[in-house]
């Protein structure tokens, strides 16, 4: 019998969609949870900065493995069952971590977890593609990546909140506790695949298609572009909690973790930016969106709390605005294998977080904030002068 695709006028297009959103939530929330509370490592574990940001780096090392591996397997096997399993390998190390007192387990469980957490960014968009009509999958996508945004967001806030009022150990138990239940929903609500073809392709033909895009000089300086935009921002949202924990803020943990609300603005950023670029222009509006994203990012020498905030929800605008348009001229610079040069992208973002939670460790050490903002406030304005000389260089060459 054949099956259709699913409308937004179906149950199931809404079973569906709350149950990738409910699973985005809980992933990016894990991903993301233990950015506040690094200052806390370095207390307890009494480990440097710079090492403490392994908690972070290391689960997206973990993370990039599992896009290339799990997506791999999930063009084979199915996607709804990568979905539950990266549920459950997100779950069991919150409920591990806290019996440890050796952080160099910590950093191993969090490298497993980010190779669990995987499994839903490799199979979430083809099951929406696969399964919902693509009027509808626009809905389904748009929501499934405002999830993305709410879940890094209040993951942060969460274990920001609960560690200051309780213990950073409460605030894992916490998180294990919410993903057991939104596990159980998903495992309720998830429709099984109905439309999914097996791949017949080799791995190593898989891989020929990645290595395609490496050649193309062009599609090189996109990918660079969002290694250096990740790195960027991920490097003053990894090191923001040293800085307004020490003079003149001394600000508590409660305190820094609502900072992380900023990232709000990325859930209107993004859609806000897609509109304008019909309208005006993508190039015009993503160079738009780094500088807002350098200008919020130099903000942040104030010695001011308030201008400080401010400069954290204008980086956010710009960064998102930067991100989603970069993202989707991906699409555009690929003249075959689209779908293997959106996976690169992905992964060369993730290398950016990261390059901005651990490389940029020593700089922190070395020159301060200061150091810290000069370099990741003026490094995407510079890279964004060099793609538009290569370019310029690519289109000359090509005209002769």
């Amino acid at each position: 019998m054949q099956h259709q695709t699913y409308s937004i006028r179906d149950f199931y297009f809404w079973k569906i969609t709350l149950s990738l959103a409910l699973a985005s939530f809980f992933i990016f929330a894990s991903m993301y949870s233990v950015q506040p509370l690094l200052p806390v490592f370095v207390r307890k574990f009494n480990v440097s900065v710079s090492t403490s940001s392994l908690a972070i780096s290391l689960t997206i090392i973990g993370l990039i493995v599992g896009l290339i591996i799990l997506g791999f397997l999930s063009d084979r096997i199915g996607r709804t069952i990568f979905i539950k399993i990266s549920l459950v390998g997100s779950v069991i190390p919150f409920l591990l971590i806290p019996l440890t007192d050796s952080f160099v387990l910590l950093l191993v469980l969090r490298l497993v977890q980010g190779f669990a957490l995987a499994g839903l960014p490799a199979a979430s968009l083809a099951y929406i593609s696969e399964e919902i009509d693509k009027r509808s999958a626009g809905v389904a996508t748009a929501l499934y990546i405002s999830s993305n945004a709410l879940g890094g967001m209040m993951g942060r806030v969460l274990t920001g909140y609960i560690t200051d009022h309780y213990s950073w150990e409460a605030a894992f138990y916490f998180l294990a506790g919410l993903g057991v239940l939104i596990l159980a929903a998903v495992f309720i609500l998830l429709p099984k695949s109905r439309l999914f073809q097996p791949s017949n392709l080799s791995f190593s033909r898989d891989m020929e298609a990645f290595f395609f895009h490496l050649k193309n000089p062009a599609i090189l300086l996109v990918f660079g572009l969002g290694i250096v935009l990740q790195m960027s921002f991920t490097g003053i949202w990894t090191y923001l909690p040293f800085h307004l924990e020490g003079p003149p803020f001394s600000l508590s943990l409660q305190a820094i973790s609502y900072t992380f609300f900023a990232y709000g603005l990325g859930v209107i950023g993004s859609p806000f930016a897609g509109w304008l670029a019909v309208n005006i222009g993508l190039r015009k509006i993503r160079i738009a969106g780094i500088i807002t994203l350098s200008i919020g990012i130099l903000m942040t020498l104030s010695q001011s709390v308030i201008v400080i905030i401010i400069g954290l929800c204008v980086s956010c605008l710009g960064f998102f605005t930067a991100h989603s348009l970069t993202a989707a001229s991906v699409s555009e610079q690929a003249t075959h294998h689209k779908g293997s040069a959106s996976s690169l992208y992905l992964v060369a973002y993730y290398i950016g977080v990261a390059a901005g939670s651990s490389a940029l460790g020593p700089l922190w050490s070395a020159a301060g904030w200061t150091g810290l903002v000069a370099l990741t406030g003026l490094l995407p304005i510079a890279y964004i002068i060099f793609v538009n000389v290569m370019s310029s260089r690519f289109r000359k060459n090509m005209a002769e």
